[in-house]
């Protein structure tokens, strides 16, 4: 923090408001505008005589309108007028900002009435006659616009117009006319709807690209025109373009469903009020319509597999609450009740027989995502119940009477609700017949058969219910298949099912199921599978799973850290299309990094156990913090970087609130060396931890907005996060604040705030707005020692603003009278900080200088001691708050007179060391 800046040469003296608008005037005509704004601002502060706080409002508009702040000028011009309404002055500068804010009708008024009281003015008649020609033009525009809009479409829809370019721009111009509410409702107006829905007919990709996202600009946070393009289209017509083959189509009609969704939802926020109020829009029966279509696409076979994962992001992202405190969870019902069973079509899909739906890598997770969701959007038993019988007897249907079919489609079932609501899995799991037939299945001959049986069996394994009836029976099984099978698909799928079993003790040393050596000769099996192209990457997904397991183990993460051609080929499928695989990837990840909770147990609590006879969990010697730092070296090396972020870019239901929280443990784990954050930043961290930080689970959060924190702290923020990225970065960092948090996500959290309050106004606004003052002053009186000096130096740069100069001067409060006597602490550093900030307020905000002494009568020696401190820096705060003292107030000054003061200041006068 620094100290004020050096007080100008003419304010020794009690100065008059006069004499600060007359240098304000001096610096207007040298061109300092900045300077001469601050001049008419003090000078206001001074200044109670309406007529004289008319003409600094004035001048101060004057000012504005130079820095080219015209809503600024605008406000004080209006004050100037509120105090004489024929002030042509104000009313010339108020039109000059309307015109440059956009109000043109506002700013001709503004002139015309300057006109009228100074008819032969010819600088007010020409500003008139330029505006009156401006807005001729504006409305030339707005009728050409018309033209345009008609222009566009006949282009697009002209089967004889054969110039590609020229299609390719109309269509363009219309997305881009779309975005700006005048231009939408133009659209709108002209017919644009039933032109729209002739472009979607025409079943050409680039013009049904051009219409949807058209079409997203019109219904964008307006319930009307939203209602009135889903009446005209219909809700067929939409979930027909969602399930095309074409994925640039599917995915535009996805965005555009999105869109409708929002707005059907959300409504009113951009309307036109006065129209809407005369009619109540009830958009529940659209939003229902709209829902219905999408859970009969899912069940469709002529839809297309991508159309179908769309479908379901849609209605993960739209059907359960956003959140608990939300108490109307009527919508998640009505989707179980209407499409429960279309949702476990999907997830009970066996790819490759046949009549199956067309679905792609994603999709059976996306339908496990999506029950998981409604199941946790449920509220009491009985809706649970009901859930439960639902899925029972879809599974039941299938397995009784459908022979070997529709045992695999039952089990696949199985599968699915074991990866998504795992309670509704264990209920299916245990309806007679249905282990016995996932048990005979892993033995079958055909292929396809084996894997459904084999993964039900590792998704069964996951689950401590059923775990110890599987370790008993599965693990024999599973090493049999593993040993004998020929299928690679099969063995691999095989491997994680002993491994799964095999990861029971966790990261424990000493509980260890397998024999000497057998974990590292699986995990080398895992890695080679890994890295062999040849083979399909659904399976290779399936060697990350392993690895997810045994990495529990730390030989295996060593080794796996060693082998850099492993490393890459993870992230190579982290970044590709199967999403599946991001959680195994993170724990992976979380493991290698070691990044998981772990807690020291307590010394006593060991003894007893001892004592006991009880088992103690023992850590890996390769589980040391100097082996953990070598493992992220060489993960940065190999890449993770990038690979995290593409993970984190992922619209995909599959990166779950537990998979970002594991995402965001890695990037804690890889920025807690000082030297590694550059690194970190330049492969796109920073920009991937803003969106973790901001959603996901509270611990997956805050551990996200830790490792933003320690970026701040130790690079230049502008540099690490660009333009108006660094305005996102202040919400994280204010939660870290919060009393739940660790003392250290407060004390970095406190630390990188200071660093943002010292670059910008804006940026000390934007703290201001979180309202993180209060918090910071909270831990002002923190009793650790580095948590209080934090929260001062945090404090003395958030005094550059206004609204906490004025903080200092609340009656009542004691901010000021903490800051006087922490300048007189015995902590260096604090109280390097404390008369920093006293500097900067007594330069900033003369009234505060008037108030010192009254807050505490060791003000004085405090001060003395200041500078007489052998520190040169406390020294210069200490001569700077008294000079500014003695500027301020003849009082004061007389006070300091009064003391020792003017030898103490004599003497350092003449140290020529210390210029």
């Amino acid at each position: 923090p620094t100290p004020g800046g050096p007080v100008p040469a003419g304010v020794r003296r009690q100065v008059t408001a006069g004499q600060l608008r007359e240098r304000g005037n001096a610096l207007f005509q040298a061109g300092d505008h900045a300077a001469a704004l601050a001049a008419y601002t003090r000078a206001l502060s001074l200044c109670d005589a309406g007529p004289e706080r008319a003409v600094l409002h004035r001048n101060r508009a004057a000012c504005y309108l130079k820095l080219e702040d015209y809503a600024k000028a605008e406000a004080d011009a209006s004050k100037a007028i509120e105090a004489d309404g024929r002030d042509m002055k104000a009313l010339f500068r108020r039109s000059q900002a309307l015109q440059k804010l956009g109000r043109l009708d506002q700013a001709v008024s503004d002139l015309q009435r300057c006109v009228s009281l100074e008819p032969k003015n010819k600088a007010f008649q020409e500003a008139l006659r330029t505006l009156g020609s401006s807005m001729h033009e504006k409305m030339k525009t707005m009728s050409c616009t018309d033209s345009k809009v008609e222009q566009m479409f006949q282009i697009l829809l002209d089967p004889e117009e054969k110039d590609a370019d020229k299609k390719q721009k109309a269509a363009q111009n219309l997305i881009v006319l779309a975005r700006e509410e005048a231009g939408a409702e133009k659209i709108f107006q002209s017919d644009g709807v039933r032109l729209l829905t002739q472009l979607l007919d025409t079943a050409k990709a680039d013009l049904m690209l051009a219409a949807l996202r058209t079409l997203v600009g019109l219904c964008s946070g307006h319930r009307s025109r939203t209602m009135a393009i889903l009446a005209e289209l219909g809700a067929p017509r939409l979930s027909a373009v969602l399930g095309v083959e074409h994925e640039q189509v599917s995915l535009a009609a996805c965005n555009l469903l999105h869109v409708m969704f929002d707005s059907l939802k959300e409504g009113l926020q951009k309307d036109f009020r006065g129209k809407e109020d005369a009619v109540v829009l009830d958009s529940s029966k659209d939003l229902k319509l709209l829902i219905k279509h999408l859970l009969e696409l899912l069940a469709l076979e002529g839809a297309s597999a991508h159309g179908r994962d769309n479908a379901l992001n849609l209605l993960i992202k739209v059907v359960p609450r956003k959140s608990p405190k939300e108490t109307n969870n009527s919508m998640s019902l009505w989707v179980i009740d209407q499409g429960l069973k279309k949702i476990l079509e999907v997830g009970s899909t066996v790819c490759g027989t046949p009549g199956s739906l067309p679905v792609t890598e994603n999709s059976r997770m996306s339908a496990s995502v999506l029950l998981s969701k409604l199941y946790d959007d449920l509220k009491c038993d009985a809706e649970r119940e009901n859930f439960h019988h639902l899925c029972e007897d879809y599974v039941r249907s299938w397995f009784e009477g459908h022979e070997l079919a529709g045992k695999l489609r039952a089990i696949q079932t199985v599968s699915c609700l074991l990866q998504g609501p795992s309670d509704a899995g264990n209920r299916v799991l245990e309806l007679e017949g249905i282990m016995d037939s996932v048990l005979s299945l892993c033995a079958s001959v055909s292929e396809a058969h084996q894997l459904v049986a084999v993964e039900a069996l590792i998704h069964a394994a996951d689950k401590a219910k059923r775990a110890s009836f599987i370790t008993a029976n599965g693990v024999s099984l599973l090493k049999e298949i593993y040993k004998h099978s020929e299928r690679d698909s099969i063995r691999i799928r095989a491997l994680v099912g002993l491994c799964k079993l095999g990861s029971a003790g966790g990261t424990d040393f000493s509980m260890k199921q397998f024999a000497e050596g057998s974990t590292m000769k699986l995990a080398k099996q895992c890695r080679k599978w890994l890295c062999n192209e040849m083979i399909d990457a659904g399976t290779r997904r399936w060697a990350v799973e392993g690895l997810a397991y045994l990495t529990f183990d730390a030989d295996v993460k060593e080794e796996f850290v060693e082998d850099k051609a492993a490393m890459q080929a993870m992230f190579h499928l982290a970044k590709s299309e199967d999403r599946s695989v991001l959680y195994a990837v993170a724990s992976t990840l979380v493991n290698c990094t070691n990044s998981y909770d772990h807690e020291e147990p307590d010394p006593q609590m060991l003894e007893l156990a001892k004592y006991a006879k009880q088992h103690i969990p023992e850590q890996h010697p390769k589980d040391k913090p100097d082996f953990v730092k070598r493992r992220v070296r060489k993960l940065l090396a190999a890449g993770v970087v990038s690979a995290l972020a593409c993970m984190v870019k992922s619209e995909n239901p599959a990166l779950t609130n537990s998979c970002r929280e594991l995402i965001s443990r890695v990037f804690l784990a890889l920025v807690e060396e000082a030297e590694d954050r550059g690194g970190v930043v330049a492969q796109g961290g920073g920009k991937a931890l803003i969106p973790l930080s901001l959603e996901g689970t509270e611990v997956g959060q805050t551990k996200a907005a830790q490792a933003l924190a320690k970026i701040t702290i130790t690079s230049n923020p502008e540099m690490a996060f660009p333009g108006e990225r660094i305005y996102e970065v202040v919400r994280p960092l204010v939660s870290l604040l919060h009393l739940q948090r660790t003392g250290l996500e407060n004390f970095e959290g406190l630390m990188a705030l200071t660093n943002l309050a010292g670059i910008s106004e804006r940026l000390r606004q934007k703290i201001l707005k979180e309202k993180a003052v209060p918090m910071i002053e909270g831990y002002m009186f923190e009793e650790h020692e580095l948590i209080r000096l934090a929260a001062t130096e945090c404090m003395c740069n958030m005094a550059m603003s206004k609204e906490v100069q004025e903080l200092f001067l609340a009656e009542g409060s004691d901010r000021l009278k903490l800051m006087v006597l922490y300048s007189g602490e015995e902590d260096e550093k604090l109280r390097r900080a404390a008369s920093g900030t006293l500097a900067m307020l007594t330069a900033l905000h003369p009234p505060i200088c008037k108030r010192i002494p009254q807050v505490t009568v060791h003000w004085l020696e405090i001060l003395q001691a200041l500078l007489l401190s052998p520190s040169v820096e406390l020294q210069h705060r200490g001569a700077v708050v008294v000079m500014n003292m003695m500027a301020a107030e003849r009082e004061v000054a007389e006070q300091l007179m009064a003391s020792e003061m003017l030898e103490i200041l004599s003497v350092l006068a003449k140290d020529k060391d210390k210029p």
